[in-house]
C-alpha cells in the first residue's frame, strides 16, 4: 500500500523520512511570538506541542545564541529579536512577483491615494507581501508579513476563485470560519457562492468581513500555468465609501493593474 493510501486509510498522516522534527520545534517557538503574545517564559515554550522544559531550554538557548531571540536578565521572558527581520527582508529582495509588481501597486495608490496591496496564499491564509498604505488607512496593525485567513478577505476569495473547486473548497472547509464581524460569510455554501461571483466577475469584494468599516475589492494574478500566485487588492474606509461606489470604481482598477503585472 502506498503512503497516501496508508494515510487515507488509517487516518494517521504518513512519516515523511525527510522532516526533520527539531527544525519543525525551533520555527513553532519562533511561530508562537506575534499578536499580543510579545514574550514568552520557558513555562510557555515547553507547553508548545509538548515539548518538554529540557527541549524547550535547548531551543530557547539556541535560537538565543543564533540572535533570533532575547531574553530578558529580569523577568526571564523571551522575545524576537530585529534578526529575524533579515528572514522577511530575503523574501523581499529576492521574490519576482513582488519585484514586478512594486512600481504598479506604488503608481496605482498614489494615483488614488487609497491602500493598495500584495497578498500571496499560504494554506488557509493570505500574506501580506507588498503594501502601500493611504493617509486615510483603517488597520494601521496590518504591515507586510500580516497573516489574515483567506476565507473572509477579498484577496482570498479571489485567489480561491481561481483554483479547481474541489482544492478551494478543502482550503474552507479547514478554516476557521470563526465571525471576526456580524458580517463576515462563514458557512460553505454562501462562501461556494462567493467563489461562483468571483470567477464570473474576475474580482472579489468582502465588505467589513475582518474589519469593521473596511471596504476591499481584490483581483488575482495567475502564474504561467494559470494557477493563482497572489492577489491586488484596494482597500477603502466605509465612512468615505458606499460598497457599491467602491467596487464600481476599483474592481476595474484592480483588473487592470493585475493585467499589467502578468
Amino acid at each position: 500500500m502506498k503512503d497516501d493510501e496508508q494515510e487515507a486509510a488509517t487516518g494517521t498522516p504518513r512519516v515523511d523520512p525527510l522532516t526533520v522534527h527539531s527544525v519543525i520545534k525551533a520555527f513553532a517557538v519562533l511561530d508562537a511570538f506575534g499578536g499580543n503574545q510579545r514574550s514568552l517564559s520557558l513555562a510557555q515554550i515547553a507547553a508548545l506541542d509538548g515539548m518538554g522544559k529540557s527541549a524547550a531550554q535547548r531551543f530557547a538557548h539556541t535560537l538565543t545564541k543564533l540572535g533570533y531571540l532575547a531574553k530578558d536578565p529580569q523577568t526571564k521572558r523571551f522575545e524576537l529579536t530585529a534578526r529575524t527581520l533579515t528572514l522577511g527582508s530575503h523574501y523581499i529582495q529576492t521574490n519576482e512577483l513582488i519585484g514586478r509588481a512594486t512600481p504598479y501597486l506604488q503608481e496605482l495608490s498614489n494615483s488614488i491615494r487609497e491602500t493598495v496591496n500584495l497578498t500571496v496564499p499560504s494554506d488557509t491564509s493570505i500574506i501580506f507581501a507588498a503594501r502601500f498604505a493611504s493617509p486615510h488607512v483603517l488597520n494601521a496593525d496590518v504591515v507586510v508579513g500580516t497573516e489574515l485567513p483567506a476565507y473572509c478577505t477579498a484577496p482570498g476569495i479571489a485567489i480561491l476563485s481561481r483554483l479547481p473547486r474541489d482544492e478551494a473548497m478543502n482550503v474552507l472547509r479547514r478554516s476557521d470560519r470563526v465571525a471576526h464581524t456580524p458580517y463576515t460569510v462563514r458557512s460553505l455554501p454562501a462562501l461556494e457562492e462567493k467563489l461562483d461571483q468571483a470567477q464570473e466577475k474576475g474580482y472579489a469584494v468582502a465588505w467589513e468581513e475582518y474589519y469593521l468599516g473596511d471596504l476591499s475589492i481584490a483581483a488575482p494574478l495567475l502564474g504561467p500555468d494559470r494557477r493563482p500566485v497572489g492577489a491586488i487588492n484596494v482597500s477603502v474606509a466605509r465612512t468615505r465609501y458606499t460598497p457599491e461606489q467602491a467596487e464600481a470604481q476599483f474592481a476595474p482598477l484592480v483588473i487592470s493593474a493585475v493585467r499589467a503585472i502578468t
